[in-house]
């Protein structure tokens, strides 16, 4: 059903209380991360929500290839063995590449016999500024080679000049490109301006149809932000209250660390409870990530870390 004007006029009434916001985000940094085995077993559960990611101008079919070994392997199985979780098909969520190596990232996959799914981004990334035309046929195209998830970017000049309207009818026409495929809306909340953008970007891109809500494209100077999850997660919980509908969420850039994933993990788990702490509502942008996740698992069964030529690389 396409929202009327009228719909959306509730939109510019909102406001987001930033110092609650930033509050809120300090509790969470300040908190005290879990230890030992219950940091294995997160740290084997954070695995699973990672779309390993390369979004690089030098991608080749080869690296494509290494990463989609590295998503059907995340974990060295030896170290499985350990903690007697080798024969619990641990994988990553998907593979996320440029709309040009979907078909290399497909048959990769294949190749491995592995069936998680491949996600491209699309309509112009990382800057979103092509015309609408080109936009809609990237993702049709991506569709085409085999992408069963989308990750678009939204055109950041209609939420700094107010055009909701616009901007709904802009993601509607993604989601109608997608067809059966899953649409993750990147909002490059670094380039809204404020919370109370990123809020109303968020509630639009979920009433236009998106699967998954993204912080960002991980090209922006601000990425991922507690402060900018909390607002996004906020907004989801909205929407499940009005329409019972779930959405998931998508932080990305500028996560790295072991430790940053089980904050996100604690961030998830509190904010909109264990129902979101699965694939299919719940995801992880990045692609050094899962390297230090492994050394952390590596330390905890040997007793010391990893030289790097211990680890295989994606």
């Amino acid at each position: 059903m396409r929202l009327v004007t009228e719909d959306l006029s509730w939109i510019s009434k909102i406001q987001v209380n930033q110092p609650a916001v930033l509050r809120r985000a300090q509790q969470i940094q300040a908190r005290r991360t879990v230890k030992k085995e219950w940091q294995a077993a997160w740290l084997l559960k954070a695995v699973t929500f990672i779309d390993l990611t390369t979004l690089s101008g030098d991608d080749t079919f080869s690296n494509i290839q290494r990463l989609c070994y590295k998503a059907k392997y995340p974990i060295r199985e030896d170290l499985l063995k350990a903690l007697n979780m080798h024969d619990k098909g641990i994988t990553t969520a998907a593979v996320c590449v440029y709309p040009a190596r979907v078909c290399d990232a497909v048959k990769a996959l294949k190749a491995v016999g592995c069936n998680i799914p491949v996600a491209s981004v699309a309509t112009g990334f990382p800057a979103g500024q092509t015309h609408l035309k080109t936009r809609l046929e990237e993702i049709r195209l991506a569709v085409e080679d085999g992408a069963s998830e989308i990750d678009v970017v939204i055109n950041r000049s209609l939420v700094l000049t107010g055009q909701w309207e616009a901007l709904y009818d802009e993601i509607r026409q993604f989601r109608k490109a997608c067809g059966e495929a899953h649409l993750k809306t990147i909002l490059a909340t670094g380039e809204l301006g404020s919370l109370t953008n990123v809020y109303k970007a968020s509630m639009i891109a979920m009433m236009a149809g998106s699967d998954f809500i993204k912080t960002s494209t991980g090209k922006e100077t601000v990425n991922a932000t507690f402060p900018v999850a909390i607002v996004m997660l906020r907004a989801i919980r909205d929407f499940f209250w009005k329409t019972g509908n779930k959405v998931g969420f998508k932080p990305a850039g500028g996560i790295r660390s072991a430790k940053d994933s089980l904050a996100w993990l604690s961030l998830i788990k509190e904010e909109l409870g264990d129902e979101w702490l699965k694939p299919e509502l719940f995801r992880i942008g990045a692609s050094s990530l899962l390297t230090d996740i492994e050394r952390q698992i590596y330390h905890h069964v040997t007793g010391r870390y990893a030289a790097y030529h211990d680890l295989p690389m994606s």
